[in-house]
């Protein structure tokens, strides 16, 4: 439910934070006060279109903000909303805030972070409904209507059996589809997956083998320069020449030197020690380098091997993958494929006959929940023109428009007809409603709209009542063109209604706002000579006078008649509590 409102420079209202409560909430106020435009702005907040229009003048922008209480029935709904989008914070509160400006920019957020209208009209579809003179109906949603119908027959457990069904039928389908697709491109795909496979494993690639590989073709490619650079060493090194001795004859010498020395000078044998050690040292490395310098292979074939076996590798990543290990795996799904196609005849066949009982099994489930919901849309009509019987709509007739689909390609039922079918089932359903005595029943959607519109979704919201998991629902004077008596009858249904739902309402009549468990007044006064919108919560004395006022002035006569019509409307509102409670 809707527990806190905030409005800021929007239209006439300059600064507004309202708080309210569960039940009926009962908006009064002269017209142009600003009661509509209150609703405005919570349509606003939930998506609706808006313009620069509605800023208040002067200011360059108008926000809308309000909390809410995020109801059980649609919980899992709003958070998969949030969680897709990282805002879940708290699970059982949600904010949601519009920003308009000047420069024509609007901004949504959901608890505190910039999101886009579309969530926030998704949000508030599982939030508040609003019925007025500028609403948005989900009861006027076709698509709808058989939603509400099956939560009146409580048809769950029948939907569930026939959706189970229908989705076993649609995985079955799918892979059939797949398979067909495959079997009738079978002979290409399986030359193509066998060449693919058969190159690859030809080439008997080794995962490890690229890097070693090129280090090897390195060497032979330069066979004759290392080989050379390895004798140049060798002859510096330990072999010398007729010019000059070796670096390891130099070093021998220096050695001997330096041992001559400490045998003198004993506190040198360090020094000794070291030229004995580096003699070592250069000795080992001029006995590796002829090793390696015997290993040196001028092979120009090995070479060209090499290149080839490289130039391979190549030409298979650029083709499948960009690695041997990416290779391979090509190869490996590449036969899995071709083991799938080979099995592919067998499989469809198997598919086919799931695909035949399904088929039938859907349409005994289809038909089975098709007369459950003809037998409840009987005791929808009747309940729903009961409501409009007491809400001055005594010639008003409703009625379930339930039918078929012919498709020649559908479900085939017991009576040898072919219908149309989806997730729902196979009923195509539409409330039909003769707001009028000897008028044809029309589409829901195509009546018009205003306080008979209001008090149609009125009957049908108390009829649907368990039906619709909506918490906040709002009604725009719905006590258009009705009289006190009937206002009466109007405020009892609306009280009733908000045991179940928060409900908000914008009324003229008094016998109507009597019913509120709260009572805001609507006014407009002048501050720093701008005209505002104010909104007092009333109680006691204030409330009489408020329904005075309603009944043409704040007289004792009328202050009397007040009482009255409290004191009725309290009472009544206390039997149906007791009757409720039993």
């Amino acid at each position: 439910m809707l527990t806190e409102l905030r409005i800021e420079n929007f239209a006439i209202i300059q600064k507004l934070e309202l708080a309210f409560k569960p039940g009926l909430t009962t908006f009064t106020g002269e017209t142009g006060a600003g009661k509509s435009i209150i609703l405005d702005a919570i349509m606003t907040l939930l998506g609706e279109r808006a313009d620069i229009t509605l800023i208040r003048t002067g200011a360059e922008r108008a926000n809308v903000e309000g909390v809410f209480t995020i109801p059980e029935v649609n919980r899992e709904a709003i958070h998969a909303l949030l969680e897709g989008e990282g805002l879940l914070d708290e699970p059982q509160l949600i904010t949601l805030a519009r920003e308009l400006r000047a420069n024509g920019r609007s901004l949504a957020r959901v608890n505190g972070r910039v999101v886009n209208i579309g969530l926030l009209r998704d949000l508030g579809a599982y939030l508040v409904d609003i019925h007025g003179q500028s609403e948005h109906l989900s009861l006027l949603n076709v698509r709808q209507h058989l939603r509400l119908l099956d939560h009146f027959a409580d048809a769950e457990s029948e939907l569930g059996a026939y959706q189970t069904t229908y989705h076993e039928l649609r995985r079955v389908q799918k892979e059939l589809g797949t398979l067909r697709e495959s079997e009738r491109d079978a002979a290409r795909r399986i030359d193509l997956l066998d060449y693919q496979a058969r190159e690859i494993e030809s080439a008997n690639l080794k995962p490890d083998e690229e890097e070693p590989l090129r280090q090897e073709l390195t060497r032979l490619a330069n066979a004759e320069n290392l080989a050379e650079l390895s004798q140049q060493a060798l002859i510096l090194l330990d072999e010398g020449s007729e010019e000059a001795l070796s670096v390891s004859d130099l070093l021998g010498q220096a050695a001997a030197a330096l041992d001559a020395l400490s045998r003198i000078d004993k506190d040198q044998a360090g020094l000794a020690e070291s030229a004995r050690t580096a003699s070592d040292t250069l000795a080992e490395v001029a006995h590796d380098l002829r090793a390696y310098s015997d290993s040196i292979e001028f092979n120009p074939r090995r070479l060209e091997q090499a290149e080839e076996r490289l130039d391979l590798i190549q030409r298979l990543k650029r083709k499948y993958g960009g690695s041997i290990q990416a290779v391979l795996e090509f190869a490996r799904v590449a036969r899995q494929q071709l083991e799938t196609i080979s099995h592919a005849s067998e499989r469809i066949v198997e598919l086919e006959a799931q695909e035949s009982g399904l088929l039938e099994k859907l349409a005994v489930h289809a038909e089975l929940l098709s007369q459950h919901r003809k037998q409840a849309s009987v005791a929808l009509a009747a309940a729903v023109e009961r409501e409009l019987d007491d809400l001055n709509m005594a010639g008003a007739k409703f009625a379930v428009d339930i039918h078929l689909q012919p498709d020649k390609k559908g479900l085939l039922l017991a009576d040898g007809s072919r219908s149309a079918f989806d997730e729902t089932g196979i009923d195509r359903v539409e409330f039909l409603i003769a707001p009028n005595l000897g008028e044809g029943l029309k589409p829901l959607v195509k009546i018009a709209s205003g306080g008979e519109t209001s008090r149609l979704m009125l009957a049908l919201k108390k009829t649907l009542i368990e039906a619709d998991s909506i918490p906040t629902l709002i009604f725009d004077e719905i006590d258009q063109g009705i009289g006190g008596r009937v206002g009466a009858v109007v405020g009892e249904k609306l009280w009733a209604l908000g045991r179940q739902h928060q409900v908000l309402c914008v009324t003229h009549l008094p016998q109507l706002a009597a019913y509120g468990d709260q009572q805001l007044s609507v006014r407009k006064g002048v501050d720093g000579g701008r005209t505002t919108t104010r909104v007092e919560a009333l109680s006691d004395e204030a409330r009489l006078e408020e329904l005075a006022q309603m009944l043409g002035a704040v007289t004792q006569v009328n202050l009397d008649a007040a009482r009255e019509t409290l004191q009725l409307a309290q009472g009544r509102a206390a039997q149906l509590a007791s009757r409720l409670e039993r």
